[in-house]
């Protein structure tokens, strides 16, 4: 049996030729092993009882938003309430806690998208994410539908079109079958015309050219490696059980799916952790 050890990281994750999604295991900040390969076969996964922060790189007790010790976790801009709800952006009340990383990573390109995985959600990137984000959260489809000249932005327009459509997966039903397929340009269509006065309204109060309605963009499909969805879904933990064993029957987002039950690697970033095929 071959083994591989280190920090855990959210596994990285292409698209091939076929639109196939591919998967790299991560450890220490590298890829280290194509997942798609294990497919079929019987793993372990092995946690040592240490967590090390992804940005300080101390050790740590408990992880804080999928990673970070407890003090880079206060004082971090990435782990502040906006970059879940970037409309909260307090960059301008100059209280930010970082402001350096801020305009390095809030005051460029984003994108607002709708996407298919449990059901049609909307959604918001920085351009350069793209697809990578969409195929982090297991979506079969996505259409960008805004491009927006800062994060603050996005969050607003996000905020006008979640009074129609979600803005979260529904995890249990990603792990549960493929999406069906669903018309995402006509949803779009559709959220412009139920949402125009809002939406106008948004664009109308930023500089020119700050937003832009994107109308023309193809739909992206996506092909998880998946040979069987579970019947019930049962969620493993390492903090619970420290040793997670069974045959890969998939990957889909940053889930893999076992026979026996479905882990989030993402959920425990920063984990210290041994893989064994």
């Amino acid at each position: 049996m071959t083994e591989i050890r280190g920090r855990l990281s959210k596994m990285q994750a292409s698209v091939d030729a076929n639109g196939v999604v591919q998967y790299q295991w991560v450890v220490n900040e590298q890829p280290v092993l194509a997942m798609n390969e294990l497919i079929g076969q019987r793993i372990q996964l092995q946690y040592h009882g240490s967590i090390i922060c992804q940005h300080c790189h101390s050790n740590t007790k408990s992880s804080f938003a999928q990673g970070y010790c407890y003090r880079c976790f206060q004082r971090l801009a990435q782990c502040d309430r906006c970059m879940m709800s970037p409309e909260l952006c307090h960059f301008h009340q100059g209280t930010c806690r970082e402001p350096e990383w801020a305009e390095r990573v809030c005051f460029n390109d984003h994108i607002v998208y709708l996407a298919n995985s449990s059901s049609v959600k909307v959604g918001i990137t920085r351009a350069t994410q793209m697809p990578v984000r969409w195929l982090d959260q297991g979506a079969s489809q996505a259409l960008p539908i805004f491009r927006v000249k800062e994060r603050r932005l996005s969050g607003l327009l996000e905020a006008i079109l979640r009074t129609q459509v979600a803005d979260k997966t529904n995890w249990r039903t990603l792990l549960k079958h493929d999406a069906p397929e669903i018309d995402l340009v006509a949803v779009q269509q559709r959220l412009w015309d139920d949402l125009a006065q809002p939406l106008n309204a948004c664009i109308e109060q930023q500089s020119v050219g700050a937003i832009t309605a994107l109308s023309d963009c193809p739909v992206q499909q996506f092909i998880y490696p998946v040979q069987q969805y579970p019947v019930k879904i049962s969620s493993l933990n390492l903090d619970k059980t420290a040793e997670v064993s069974g045959r890969l029957m998939g990957i889909k987002g940053q889930y893999l799916i076992f026979d026996v039950g479905v882990i989030n690697v993402r959920k425990f970033s920063s984990y210290q952790v041994t893989l064994h095929f």
